[in-house]
């Protein structure tokens, strides 16, 4: 994209257009897994494919469902994306995050990323949904990446002092006070990783590894929106799980997990 930002401003008149929602207000991308969410959130107004939308790519990764769906929630309109784009698919930085600066530039303050991720901690069990307190960007890119931001759109080194709101973890904590937070690592992923990198992350301080959500976080945050991240740990990590590690195992577990995610977001939504 030789304009992301416009790219990202045509792209959410295109939303408006195709959902018949004006505006809406809260954005919520659902990782591995969690695909059936969408329509459990409240009145479906609208689903159509994701590719549809100018400058997102079609999913190829299991378990993300490829649908835009349109939801009426407790008197808010909701933008979900079922999937999105990774920088292992082959994608440039600035396509990873379009789908993020689509929904805020077509109104949405709130943004929710969720993912399945590997968990670092061995008394965080597999099936447990932990909020994101932050994160280490180890994907070697950033969405800041090119030309300045246009004016409008604000400066391009943006505060990730606080880059996961505080008063959205809280809510959510008070939807689920089962909660655990933790630190997300996000890496380029293609790969599951390795013992040796698995121990050096948990040096770092990482609670959760995966593939996603950091590079939309920071778009986010530079756009000035709010935002919320839930991890789902689907698999113990290399060297700490006992098997070998396998995306069918990722896809199995959000589904065992799916009724207590949904209850999670509906909360969030309503609570808003």
């Amino acid at each position: 994209m030789t304009d992301p930002f416009g790219a990202a401003e045509e792209a959410a008149a295109a939303v408006a257009q195709m959902t018949g929602v004006p505006r809406h207000d809260v954005a919520i991308v659902l990782g591995s897994g969690w695909g059936d969410a969408a329509s459990a959130l409240g009145d479906v107004t609208f689903e159509g494919a994701l590719s549809d939308v100018p400058g997102v790519p079609k999913p190829t990764v299991g378990g993300h469902k490829g649908k835009l769906v349109s939801v009426a929630a407790s008197g808010r309109n909701v933008l979900v994306f079922a999937g999105r784009s990774h920088l292992y698919e082959g994608h440039p930085v600035h396509t990873v995050v379009h789908g993020v600066r689509t929904a805020i530039l077509a109104g949405c303050g709130v943004v929710i990323l969720t993912n399945a991720a590997g968990g670092l901690n061995p008394d965080v069990a597999v099936g447990t949904p932990v909020l994101l307190c932050d994160h280490l960007n180890l994907t070697g890119t950033t969405p800041m990446l090119g030309a300045d931001p246009p004016e409008r759109f604000g400066a391009r080194f943006s505060d990730l002092t606080v880059a996961y709101d505080a008063e959205l973890r809280a809510l959510a904590h008070r939807v689920d006070d089962g909660l655990p937070e933790g630190v997300y690592a996000g890496l380029l992923g293609g790969t599951y990783e390795t013992p040796a990198e698995i121990r050096m992350l948990r040096t770092l301080g990482a609670d959760l590894v995966g593939m996603s959500t950091v590079l939309e976080t920071i778009a986010a945050r530079h756009l000035g929106a709010r935002v919320l991240g839930i991890s789902l740990v689907t698999n113990l990590a290399a060297g700490i799980s006992p098997e070998p590690l396998d995306h069918q195992e990722v896809l199995a577990a959000g589904k065992a997990a799916g009724p207590r995610m949904i209850a999670l977001l509906q909360g969030v939504v309503e609570g808003l």
